[in-house]
């Protein structure tokens, strides 16, 4: 019998710790499929975040580093610099990323790192219980904002995609999500772009990925869905902002 669909083969066969509804194992899928076509997986080194995504190297054949709370930018450009011969691809979610390592991103962004990465935003801080996150919506509800986001307190949630397209050393970045099975190949586009580019040495790449998170937003996973679908797209446009096909 011919096989038609099989897991790829930059995966192991560890079943994962997500919650029912989390996007994490479709990223995942992408992420290794992307290493599988582009022949990559023997020459890759990740750097996991802490967050939800910690255990990455009990999911990926290829070699995982830990970081420290946010650092993974700046561990990222240590090994590349030491090892230009290698793929290096962070892996982060948004607390990780755009609150405590803020700094490290912005950074290695704007020197123009030889690195790709991966920024998985689902509104809030996922592993330790949902507390609000610099990318909760405006108005949505977390366990330290039980009354909503109010942006004029809290203020204003980053877009990091537009912001990194607004750095100069910044070659490819884009926003995707994986709502739907059409928005879920262009995600794919997305993220084979950014390691092509890392490939040809072209420059450092940024995707975006809308994800849900229904255990700590009280939903079921269709519900999950559906909230990405109609208040994180609307707040947060997709598409590629720097680097994209004209």
């Amino acid at each position: 019998m011919a096989v038609v669909f099989k897991k790829p083969e930059s995966m192991t066969d560890k079943t994962t710790i997500y919650c029912p509804g989390c996007n994490h194992g479709t990223i995942h899928r992408i992420v290794g499929e992307v290493l599988d076509e582009l022949e990559l997986r023997e020459s890759t080194i990740g750097v996991a975040p802490v967050g939800c995504s910690v255990l990455l190297y009990e999911y990926f054949k290829t070699d995982i580093v830990e970081a420290p709370h946010g650092r993974a930018p700046a561990l990222a450009t240590g090994i590349k610099r030491v090892r230009p011969e290698n793929t290096v691809f962070c892996y982060q979610g948004d607390g990780d990323l755009a609150s405590i390592g803020m700094a490290e991103i912005m950074h290695a962004a704007n020197r123009g790192e030889m690195i790709t990465v991966i920024f998985v935003n689902n509104a809030n801080y996922g592993m330790t219980g949902g507390q609000m996150a610099p990318t909760t919506l405006p108005g949505q509800r977390t366990t330290t904002t039980p009354e909503g986001r109010d942006v004029g307190y809290h203020g204003a949630p980053f877009r990091m995609a537009e912001i990194m397209a607004g750095l100069d050393p910044v070659v490819y970045s884009a926003r995707v999500s994986v709502s739907a099975p059409g928005k879920i190949n262009k995600t794919k586009k997305a993220i084979k772009k950014a390691f092509e580019n890392q490939k040809n040495n072209t420059g450092f790449s940024f995707v975006e990925v809308l994800s849900s998170c229904p255990t700590n937003w009280g939903m079921t996973p269709l519900q999950g869905i559906e909230f990405v679908k109609n208040e994180m797209e609307g707040y947060y446009p997709l598409g590629e902002f720097k680097g994209g096909n004209k």
